[in-house]
């Protein structure tokens, strides 16, 4: 059904399809939120419904979705660094930076091993390698941050102390160690050794690069929200004037949490780590109209949310998970 339609040719029927699987995507969020299901995992299931395997949508773009879900983690991020107070992970900074960077490295080796096993036991020979198995759990190493944002945001979930800014901390930096991991385990694969003095040093790199950037650029960020004065062009400003002129504060905001994760990307460091950090700074300091740019990103942090599931759910053909269901 849906598999003939080209967005060049009919971009209409394009929009009406993606209107359609949004208001599932909402209803069934909804429906998850009051059964106590988790609702992006609900939005995956919606894309999984409307892949190809479903209602027909042909979807196959690693590459359209690898750039969707950067988009979607550098506005998640972002936000949720914003909704991080500073006071609150100032106590637990040393717990939280072990738990993304140590913990995340026991993760894989205990996830990898486990995997290995399983595989081994349920086939009777080797299906993986000790590599292909830490590559997998490499994978999965570190804490969703989308889906730990967005449970810590919704007004059921009370956490005691200090585990709440625990989890808010590990989750928005622990993207480098996975993806470093990820990095090298490939790097492994594909060329059969690996320079551990190199592969540490990186790290620390990409590690010390997106942390002073994303301090940096918060700051900078903050200086130019303050100073860019779009408000009082002249004592006669009309109220819808300085309306819209409010409501460029966000879309500047966001300029700069996009600038801020590929500046420092293509400088080497971790954009991810970066942004997060720039989101922490910018949300812990005093700025004009903090308030609508803090409900802009937690509407606009949800859209994308959406967005990145229904792609990967999209991407998914559930036929091919039966085979490898049981393991």
């Amino acid at each position: 059904m849906f598999h003939e339609l080209q967005i060049f040719e009919n971009p209409e029927a394009i929009l009406l399809v993606a209107s359609i699987i949004f208001f599932f995507s909402i209803i069934a969020g909804k429906a998850g939120f009051r059964f106590g299901l988790p609702a992006l995992l609900l939005f995956l299931g919606v894309g999984m419904l409307f892949s190809s395997d479903g209602l027909g949508i042909q979807f196959s773009n690693p590459s359209a979705a690898q750039f969707i879900g950067m988009l979607a983690l550098s506005i998640i991020l972002f936000s949720g660094g914003m909704d991080t107070k500073m006071s609150e992970i100032k106590p637990i900074a040393t717990e939280g930076v072990v738990l993304a960077t140590v913990g995340v490295l026991l993760t894989t080796l205990i996830t990898g091993g486990f995997i290995y096993y399983v595989f081994l036991w349920s086939t009777g020979y080797e299906t993986l390698t000790v590599a292909e198995s830490m590559l997998m759990a490499a994978v999965m190493s570190s804490t969703d941050s989308a889906s730990v944002f967005s449970i810590l945001r919704s007004k059921g979930v009370y956490l005691k102390q200090r585990l709440r800014p625990t989890l808010e901390l590990e989750s928005g930096s622990n993207d480098p160690m996975a993806y470093m991991l990820t990095l090298l385990i490939i790097a492994y694969i594909q060329v059969g050794g690996m320079n551990l003095q190199e592969a540490v040093l990186q790290l620390l790199v990409q590690l010390s690069v997106g942390a002073i950037a994303g301090f940096l650029l918060g700051k900078l960020a903050v200086l130019m929200i303050n100073k860019i004065n779009m408000d009082n062009e002249s004592l006669s400003v009309s109220y819808t004037h300085l309306r819209a002129h409010e409501s460029l504060y966000p879309i500047l905001l966001l300029t700069t949490a996009f600038f801020t994760f590929s500046a420092t990307t293509l400088c080497k460091g971790n954009g991810y780590l970066a942004v997060y950090i720039a989101g922490l700074v910018v949300g812990n300091a005093k700025i004009v109209h903090k308030k609508s740019m803090g409900t802009f990103f937690d509407g606009f942090a949800w859209l994308w949310q959406i967005v990145m599931f229904l792609t990967l759910g999209l991407l998914v053909n559930p036929h091919e998970l039966l085979p490898v269901a049981p393991v």
